[in-house]
């Protein structure tokens, strides 16, 4: 199957500890790259979340974000406190002695109780839970990028083999209008030469139309466009991560098409070069997306 490295993914879920929201955002890139943003409790996953993503993704940037949202809460509130009971009765208890051994002792207030450390307390979560809960929401977040990747993976393919038919019909066109064209070639050179010269040597004749038809002899050419043609055809099928095989092949395209245009001695094959650069240059732009 073939991927493409875009794609978009929001996955949500509820734990005991809270609501977790992943989203990734993958777009194509030369290499592969994981940017990761995590909540402040849970940034020891870091490591494992990064080899968690590159099993399943081989290349593309990565924009992975993790939210988490205490349940009955907003982002932006605070969290909510609980109070040390036992610590308060133990301070009032001890503030009591201290009044009775003062002398008009003046009475110590909520604030100055709240001030003293340990008296307020954040409840705690069961971060090993946490976590192992980000893990398994992420694990879905990333099936669900996959198949977005892989339903554009298909639709790129089926723009590249259509391009691959294109050039099938270039070709062939190309080969049609060969011999026509080696012809014309050759009756242009013997009326030039003859204007030239008046009287030819008939072995000097032949040795220029030779030089020209080799010249102008693109079979080499035209059979390297169809090999070409068809390893995209068998690179598409094999599937997995091509896209840097098929960049190669787009290069090797091109130099064949160049070359024919470099090659043509009529107007025919110049214009099948020229269209053949254009689907080429299409199915090169399609490419940079595939994984």
């Amino acid at each position: 199957m073939i991927h493409s490295m875009t794609a978009f993914s929001r996955q949500e879920g509820d734990t005991e500890n809270g609501h977790l929201i992943w989203e990734l955002r993958s777009v194509n890139h030369r290499f592969s790259e994981v940017s990761l943003r995590l909540p402040e409790e849970l940034r020891f996953l870091e490591p494992k979340i990064r080899e968690q993503v590159a099993k399943r993704i081989k290349r593309g940037k990565i924009d992975a974000t993790l939210r988490f949202q205490t349940t009955g809460r907003a982002d932006n509130e605070s969290p909510p406190l609980e109070i040390d009971k036992a610590l308060v009765e133990k301070l009032a208890h001890v503030t009591r002695e201290i009044d009775q051994l003062l002398y008009n002792a003046a009475p110590i207030n909520a604030l100055e109780v709240l001030q003293w450390p340990g008296v307020l307390k954040v409840p705690e979560k069961n971060t090993q839970q946490l976590a192992a809960d980000a893990q398994a929401l992420l694990e879905t977040a990333l099936a669900d990028l996959l198949d977005a990747r892989a339903r554009e993976g298909e639709k790129l393919k089926a723009v590249i083999e259509a391009r691959c038919a294109a050039i099938d019909a270039q070709i062939k066109t190309v080969m049609a209008r060969l011999p026509a064209i080696l012809q014309a070639a050759r009756e242009r050179l013997e009326k030039r030469l003859a204007e030239i010269q008046g009287e030819l040597d008939p072995a000097r004749l032949e040795q220029e139309v030779v030089l020209l038809l080799n010249k102008a002899d693109v079979d080499e050419e035209i059979e390297r466009l169809k090999a070409h043609v068809d390893e995209v055809r068998r690179v598409l099928a094999q599937g997995g991560p091509i896209g840097r095989r098929l960049d190669f092949l787009m290069q090797e395209l091109n130099r064949e098409a160049n070359t024919l245009g470099s090659k043509s001695v009529h107007a025919d094959t110049t214009i099948v070069s020229v269209e053949l650069k254009v689907l080429i240059e299409q199915m090169r732009e399609q490419i940079q997306n595939i994984e």
